[in-house]
């Protein structure tokens, strides 16, 4: 039988308090949370005197010495890397070589090139270890439900003809996720950060990678580091072509995905029902009869579960080879990241054709 896995949290931010530590207390039977990591003393203190009301042990670690002393602590196997963009995968790849399992927050890595010496760097450092560990990335698009089961329906639909997604959202300067700094070290700003978001959905529900894209960018709010809107059309690897808008600072908020086919479409839809958030699916049939399901969000929970679950058994079979579930692999992360980076690449040659990245 499985031990119940200790982990420890690298991050004391707002997405900590609000997403982690909550839904780690919705399966807190799966996992002990040994302790939370900040650079300052202040943050680390504020996240554990959070989460201590479900895991009263956790303890509080902050700065070099902090860190060092999870590296050191055997007992915890595991870490999820909640942190500033530009150095997430610097302190995952730590991890990752004093032999710890890591979850890192999205997206990948801030860039392609980045996440190629990413990888190179992880199996130089872990390739030949006995029981790599694992490295995955926290993208709970690829767990919500919704989304799992659109990808079922697909079958439903027959050919692919057309494949939308629509994205406008609401954001500003003022919004308590975007103003942390590390948001703006990225190339393409909130574009990329979020962006991977709804790629990875797509990709998951098409079952079929982005061949090549071309996108139009612009920058209108000068809040926002640019750009802040993209229009690209892009081609899958199956010959579907379709389009992708994201519109950050747009005030009417609005997220689709809708997938035509020869037999029929799919919808998906954020909003809300019964008072709680998730994702309307709606299957529209060539015969004229509808379905329409709705499911509430639980992506970010199911990914813990899933990480969990993987650290477990690889605990339990400690110097042989255990893969990360496939939606939260690395490669996964890196190619929603592959998809984006040709967009705005293509958004700075004028709506250039550019070939998508191919790990």
């Amino acid at each position: 039988m499985a031990e119940t896995p200790r982990i420890a949290i690298l991050g004391a931010g707002i997405f900590v308090k609000t997403q982690y530590i909550p839904r780690l207390a919705e399966i807190s039977d799966l996992v002990i949370l040994k302790a939370i990591w900040s650079r300052s003393k202040e943050s680390a203190t504020v996240a554990t005197e959070v989460a201590r009301k479900i895991f009263p042990d956790v303890e509080c670690k902050w700065g070099d010495e902090g860190l060092d002393e999870i590296i050191h602590d055997s007992s915890i196997i595991g870490v999820a890397v909640v942190l500033a963009g530009q150095s997430q995968v610097d302190i995952s790849l730590k991890m990752l070589k004093a032999g710890k399992h890591v979850l890192q927050e999205k997206p990948a890595a801030s860039s392609i090139i980045e996440a190629v010496s990413a990888l190179s760097s992880y199996n130089s450092i872990c390739g030949s270890c006995p029981g790599k560990p694992i490295w995955a990335v926290a993208e709970n698009y690829r767990f919500e439900p919704a989304l799992v089961e659109s990808r079922k329906l697909v079958t439903e639909i027959g050919d692919m003809m057309n494949v939308q997604l629509i994205v406008e959202g609401s954001m500003n300067s003022s919004n308590p996720y975007f103003s942390s700094s590390w948001r703006r070290n990225f190339a393409g700003g909130f574009i990329l950060d979020m962006g991977v978001h709804f790629i990875a959905g797509l990709r998951m529900v098409v079952g079929c990678e982005i061949d090549w894209v071309s996108a139009l960018t612009s920058h209108l709010d000068s809040t926002l580091p640019p750009p802040d809107n993209i229009s690209s059309l892009f081609q899958l690897e199956n010959g579907c072509s379709g389009i992708f808008v994201m519109l950050v600072s747009s005030k009417a908020p609005k997220i689709f995905w809708r997938i035509v086919g020869l037999k029929g479409t799919i919808q998906i839809e954020r909003g809300t029902r019964d008072s709680q958030h998730g994702y309307s699916v709606s299957l529209f049939g060539s015969n004229g009869e509808n379905k329409s399901l709705f499911f509430p969000f639980s992506g970010v929970t199911e990914e813990l579960k899933a990480f969990l679950s993987d650290i477990s058994q690889a605990n339990l079979k400690k110097g042989a080879s255990y893969e990360a579930e496939h939606r939260s692999s690395y490669i996964e992360g890196a190619r929603d990241v592959a998809v984006l980076e040709a967009m705005l690449e293509s958004g700075n040659r004028q709506g250039e054709r550019v070939q998508v990245k191919r790990f």
